[in-house]
């Protein structure tokens, strides 16, 4: 058979076109390389602390005087003069301000009137009894001229008894016009300017001593913490108290618990502790805000983590431990207090345990790392009163 020579040169380029296709098909499938091996996971860790540890807890509080009296009139007149100098110690008996007495003092002037004639007028009435009396048992006079002396003794007995009481009175509102402290303290603001018309049905007071030292500061304290101290009987008598102030410092004098509300606030939850601190120098005053702690316990050999170690979902914490041949564990553990930056584990783990720090994220149980250690130092201070 006769083949066309075109046909020839179309059938000797297939042929070569499948024989490089066949020669170099092994070639390209060699030079696939297999994929790499994932790389080891670097974690940084840590070596669980072991260390007594201090369980301090902390609240806001609020001072205020140990006596806060309240300075009211108890007449109504207007006021003439304010004798005392705002902010400043005033002793007992030290007079504040004077409303004008002129009213008054003429009151006990009528008064006095009123009472020295009754007084007279019952005098009288008895030398009149005592001069029927003898004539009545002879029957010298009716029993009617008794009578009436008797009832005229007994009257006149009362109206003295009347004026003087009232004369009493008069005086004892004079006295009401200069208005002393009770108390020996700190003297505030006035509330009321001299000419000003004040009286005791006014809402208004004129001023408040209050007593500063010792110094009264609240502790509102939550209903858990409460009955968690109820529970392990904390010696609160023999806790000391400290006071971080606003701007930082921690105040000179150490305070302790003075007293306990008698319920719990509904609207808040908490009861309401009162501490006492030493204020020789009146640097705190009334109305202040601070921080109280105060060391409930050492904690011995406690067992701490960062918190950035602990991880929680749905309530369970647990940790990422290194172990063996640095293959990771996760273990679930039981927070206790915290303390700063980190966690006391009440169970869960045990002293020497090596603990993932960053990196918790990369790692699941059974994988095998790389580990450097943790390079952030922390120490612990101080526990807080939050806990999980």
């Amino acid at each position: 058979m006769h083949i066309p020579s075109h046909s020839k040169i179309n059938i000797l380029t297939f042929c070569s076109w499948f024989l490089t296709i066949l020669l170099f098909a092994p070639l390209s499938s060699c030079s696939k390389k297999p994929a790499p091996a994932p790389a080891v996971p670097v974690v940084e860790v840590m070596t669980v602390i072991q260390k007594d540890t201090p369980i301090v807890h902390e609240w806001v509080a609020s001072t205020d005087g140990f006596v806060n009296a309240t300075i009211r009139p108890q007449v109504t007149g207007y006021l003439m003069s304010q004798l005392y100098k705002e902010g400043e110690f005033v002793k007992k008996e030290q007079i504040l301000f004077e409303i004008d007495p002129r009213t008054f003092e003429a009151n006990v002037a009528q008064a006095e009137g009123d009472f020295v004639r009754a007084e007279a007028n019952w005098n009288t009435a008895k030398l009149n009894l005592e001069r029927i009396q003898p004539l009545a048992e002879q029957n010298a006079v009716s029993q009617k001229d008794l009578d009436d002396a008797v009832g005229n003794e007994s009257s006149a007995r009362a109206s003295t008894s009347s004026s003087g009481a009232a004369l009493q009175k008069a005086k004892l509102d004079l006295s009401f016009t200069k208005i002393l402290a009770p108390i020996d303290g700190i003297a505030g603001n006035a509330t009321a300017q001299v000419g000003d018309l004040v009286g005791p049905s006014q809402t208004e007071i004129l001023t408040t001593v209050s007593t500063l030292d010792p110094l009264k500061v609240y502790i509102p304290i939550s209903e858990k913490e409460y009955l968690q101290s109820v529970s392990v009987n904390i010696p609160w008598e023999d806790v000391v108290l400290r006071l971080i102030l606003t701007d930082g410092s921690v105040y000179a004098e150490e305070g302790r618990l003075f007293s306990t509300d008698r319920q719990i606030n509904a609207k808040t939850g908490t009861i309401l502790v009162t501490a006492l601190f030493p204020n020789p120098k009146y640097i705190l005053r009334p109305g202040q805000f601070a921080k109280v702690q105060a060391t409930i316990r050492i904690q011995k050999g406690a067992l701490l983590v960062p918190q950035r170690a602990v991880t929680e979902m749905q309530g369970v914490f647990q940790v990422a431990i290194v172990g063996k041949d640095n293959k990771i564990e996760i273990r679930t553990i039981k927070p206790g207090e915290r303390v700063d930056s980190l966690w006391i584990i009440d169970d869960g783990l045990n002293p020497g345990d090596v603990i993932v720090i960053e990196g918790t994220q990369k790692v699941r149980p059974g994988m095998t790392v790389k580990t450097k250690p943790f390079e952030t130092t922390v120490t612990p201070m101080k526990a807080s009163t939050e806990n999980p």
